[in-house]
């Protein structure tokens, strides 16, 4: 094999050998996209039917008895809410559940804080005129969040909400996914990419620094 062959067949085995590299690198990264999407870990927020962080819209945003968060009630068929809680018998408690969908919620008044009623905000139900003892139950059977209010004292924040399902607005979360993210087959698949492409690479490496003859790679 003289010098020129020598030169002609390196140069067609680093031509390959960067092929390899690159196509391994790219399979890779597919495999691991691929991967990533199939086990769920995509960019979402604002949307619905991932069942997240519900996205109340603010609507109590200084209701009586709320903390900040939703009472998750799921698994329970029917769930209790107290109208008159609080220490003033001005709240809905707890004032935000989350039950499933066919969930029934009881409203059951306490006897405080004067006459109550419970009227939702888009008039899916209504107890009716404000009274001072009683119970009121609907049932739900769409996903979804319903704020309601009694109408004797929304303005002094006596406000609740329930979450249904796991179709319904969620808080934005950024959706940022990141590297402890990634699921097992993942980082396996890009583990391996890395030895394909250093294991092709150090052979180019031998290659040039001691030649041989592998043949006509053209």
């Amino acid at each position: 094999m003289t010098e020129s062959d020598a030169d002609l067949s390196r140069r067609a085995f680093m031509r390959t050998a960067a092929g390899t590299a690159t196509a391994a690198a790219a399979t890779g990264t597919a495999s691991a996209a691929e991967s990533n999407e199939s086990s769920g870990n995509e960019s979402s927020g604002g949307g619905g039917g991932g069942g997240g962080p519900p996205d109340l819209g603010g609507y109590l945003d200084g209701a009586n008895n709320y903390e900040g968060s939703v009472v998750d009630q799921r698994g329970q068929s029917e769930v209790t809410v107290d109208v008159g809680a609080g220490s003033n018998g001005l709240a809905f408690g707890p004032a935000a559940v989350h039950v499933d969908n066919g969930a029934t919620i009881v409203w059951e008044w306490t006897g405080e804080g004067g006459n109550h009623n419970v009227i939702s905000e888009d008039d899916v139900f209504d107890s009716g005129p404000a009274k001072a003892s009683g119970t009121f139950e609907h049932t739900f059977n769409e996903d979804g969040i319903y704020p309601y209010f009694c109408s004797p004292h929304r303005a002094s924040g006596m406000l609740g909400a329930v979450v249904v399902g796991t179709d319904y607005p969620t808080l934005d979360t950024g959706g940022a996914v990141g590297p402890s993210d990634l699921p097992g087959s993942a980082k396996t698949l890009g583990v391996a990419t890395m030895f394909v492409t250093a294991a092709t690479l150090g052979f180019a490496y031998f290659f040039m620094k001691y030649g041989g003859d592998y043949g006509d790679f053209e």
